[in-house]
Order: C-alpha cells, then sequence, then structure tokens
C-alpha cells in the first residue's frame, strides 16, 4: 500500500510538528520547545516513519522544507550537527520500507501544514 504523509514542523514561537496521513486520515502532533523549523520538519518526518513502519508500505513523505527534502536526498550538504543526527535517522529508517520518496510540494498545498495552524 502507498501512504502519502504530510508533514510539517514550526520553530519559535509555536515549537510543534506533525503529519497526516492521506490514505487513511491519521494525523499526529507534537509540541516540542526550542526546536528550529527545520529541527522540527525532520522530527515530523521521523515520527511520521516510527508510526508506520511496516515493511509492505510505501512511503511518499511530502514537505514543504526545500532545505529538509534536499538535505535527505542527498542535494544539499548538511553544515549543523543536529541536522545531520536527525538526517542519520531519516536514512536509517527509510530502509525499512519497500519504497520511500520524499518530495517538495507548495506550503499552500501542505495538508499537514493547514492542519498545524500554520
Amino acid at each position: 500500500m502507498v501512504l502519502h504523509i504530510y508533514v510539517d514542523g514550526s520553530g519559535s514561537p509555536y515549537f510543534r510538528y506533525g503529519y497526516l496521513i492521506d490514505e487513511t486520515g491519521e494525523s499526529h502532533m507534537e509540541y516540542h520547545e526550542g526546536i528550529s523549523n527545520n529541527e522540527a520538519e525532520y522530527l515530523a518526518i521521523i515520527t511520521a516513519l516510527n508510526n508506520v513502519i511496516n515493511k509492505d508500505n510505501q512511503i511518499v513523505i511530502l514537505s514543504d522544507s526545500q532545505l529538509v527534502v534536499n538535505q535527505i536526498n542527498h542535494k544539499y550538504g548538511i553544515n549543523n550537527e543536529k541536522l545531520r543526527r536527525l538526517a542519520t535517522q531519516v536514512w536509517v529508517l527509510e530502509k525499512k520500507f519497500d519504497k520511500f520518496e520524499l518530495h517538495w510540494l507548495r506550503r499552500s498545498e501542505n495538508k499537514a501544514g493547514k492542519m498545524l495552524g500554520s
């Protein structure tokens, strides 16, 4: 089964992140103080992947963060150690799925962003 998972994160002043699975309507949101927008975006991806682990699933993550999408897809380098550790977690988790893709979309199209009120 292909799951399209919208993710979004917000640093100050809201400090929250979450995801929405298009096919099931399942959603999840967490608050975490003291994180940047990029850390929140990574945490949304990691949380989603941890919560849907099933080798048969084919995962398509949709994010409005060009930086995070391009870092995970190895198009941009990662100079920040915190982001590098988070990216490494994503790279480990993605191997647990039959198929993993990560795509950028416009903020106005991000269903998770609407859920978070971003």
